[in-house]
């Protein structure tokens, strides 16, 4: 497991900033790029509250980005866990500009010991 922080910015999803926490060099720069590399994942976290979240990776541009559907699930579930919004109410008014798609709960992938995650 590789570990590294990073600014998301909650309005177009691109994640910037990363930061890991050992040094990375040559063409292992990018966690992704590593052929034993399996799948990224954030964490939000406030007051002692975190909300879990998948991260794609753009190996090629090295950059990291979470998708529009995971994105307004993600504000959806922090909105709920942070501040007490109900996520419902939340997730109608904000259906309309990711394509009327409806959040859905996806369970995590379960890691494989031998393959490095980030």
């Amino acid at each position: 497991m590789i570990r590294s922080s990073g600014s998301l910015d909650l309005a177009s999803g691109e994640i910037f900033d990363v930061r890991y926490e050992i040094e990375r060099g040559g063409s292992l720069a990018i966690p992704a790029a590593d052929e034993q590399y399996e799948f990224t994942c954030g964490t939000l976290s406030s007051d002692g509250k975190d909300v879990e979240f998948r991260i794609d990776v753009d190996v090629m541009r090295g950059t990291y980005f979470v998708n529009p559907t995971e994105l307004l699930e993600l504000k959806v579930r922090a909105a709920k866990l942070f501040a007490g919004l109900d996520g419902k109410a939340l997730a109608m008014s904000n259906a309309g500009r990711a394509g009327s798609a409806a959040p859905t709960t996806a369970e995590s992938p379960t890691p494989n010991p031998s393959r490095r995650l980030h």
